[in-house]
């Protein structure tokens, strides 16, 4: 079964081919990189109408890639949640469009869930893991808008067991870059300074955020704020300047330092995410729930740091860990196919009402 995805959450508008659920026979990504780069993130208005210019071609290009004519398509699949409405809208109308014109069936699909779908992608034809490799999973993405931890059973129904409360990673991680000085984009810029040799990884004592005891959400403003402080040093205040007072102002934020402050923050970041999913496999096992795999997706799941730290989690906790390609971390069309495949065959299709929804459904 083939099946065309469509996606445009954000700014990356992307289209690609899957064969049964698994086998990439064409993954397309346009990067508005360059139009929101001077901006220093993403302009919504400027995002949807790159969609519109793009869509056309890049679909044209997945069906070329995958060299399959628009009859040979079994499915036509959407991100139609959540994201900026402008651009989902693009998206879910050209999805819409296709679907009645070619007469096949159209399924929306939550773009948060395809994520956790990413790692069972490939570009060579094999088979599927089977449900039992795959389930109970503990699910983790990482993302610029997401940072959440979910409990599957199947494909089809993930329950959301923590989130985020204020930033995502991927959003702490562009504003860090922002505040050290580093150029758009921010995270992947960071990840690459961090790796620096001789790098201090513990240069400053920077929160490991926990919440509560027993919460699995996430919260990355206070570690965005004390990296600030670290840089900038604390506000102004005249208590600073009196003869008794221990504020030491913050050194010069040498080339040294600032690979320091990358290093470290890394490594305060993804530590506050193995303590969630430690809390989270503890606490599916205390209820009955012994997972097999570990699921993960997102930009942020491209980090190297994050990238070793979970395969040491999942290698420690006897979890099998399907971390994504590095291609297939980043928003892609493909997820949404190999996704869509599961809701076909479940009887899971939609219709022509289908709408777009800024917010995930769990």
């Amino acid at each position: 079964m083939n099946v065309l995805g469509i996606e445009t959450s954000c700014d990356e508008t992307a289209a690609a081919v899957v064969r049964d659920g698994v086998e990439v026979l064409s993954s397309i990504v346009s990067s508005q990189h360059d139009i929101h780069t001077k901006f220093g993130g993403v302009v919504p208005e400027l995002a949807s109408r790159a969609h519109c210019e793009n869509m056309l071609p890049v679909v044209d290009g997945a069906l070329r890639a995958a060299s399959l004519t628009p009859d040979a398509i079994d499915a036509i699949a959407v991100g139609h949640r959540p994201g900026l409405i402008g651009s989902l809208l693009v998206g879910v109308a050209a999805a819409k469009a296709l679907a009645w014109s070619l007469g096949k069936p159209l399924i929306g699909v939550d773009h948060v869930h395809a994520h956790l779908y990413a790692g069972l992608l490939s570009d060579a034809k094999h088979a599927a893991a089977s449900d039992a490799d795959v389930f109970p999973a503990v699910g983790l993405v990482v993302s610029g808008g997401h940072t959440s931890i979910y409990g599957l059973s199947s494909w089809l129904d993930p329950k959301r067991l923590g989130a985020t409360i204020d930033d995502a990673l991927g959003e702490a991680y562009d504003k860090v870059a922002t505040i050290l000085g580093l150029p758009y984009p921010g995270g992947p810029n960071l990840d690459r300074l961090a790796q620096t040799p001789g790098a201090d990884e513990r240069v400053a004592d920077l929160p490991i955020s926990r919440l509560s005891p027993t919460s699995l959400d996430f919260s990355f403003s206070g570690l965005k704020t004390a990296m600030l402080y670290e840089v900038r040093g604390v506000p102004d205040h005249p208590a600073h300047h009196r003869p008794e007072s221990r504020y030491v102002p913050p050194p010069p934020l040498t080339d040294e330092r600032r690979r320091d402050l990358a290093a470290t923050f890394q490594r305060a970041a993804t530590k506050t995410i193995t303590l969630k999913l430690e809390r989270a496999l503890s606490q599916m096992r205390d209820a009955g729930t012994k997972p097999v795999s570990l699921l993960t997706g997102g930009g942020v799941t491209a980090n190297s740091r994050l990238r070793r730290e979970l395969e040491g989690f999942a290698a420690a906790s006897d979890l099998r860990l399907f971390l994504p390609e590095l291609k297939y971390c980043v928003d892609n069309a493909a997820m949404i196919a190999g996704l869509a495949y599961h809701h076909y065959l479940a009887g899971r299709v939609s219709d022509l009402s289908l709408e777009p929804v800024p917010t995930t459904a769990c």
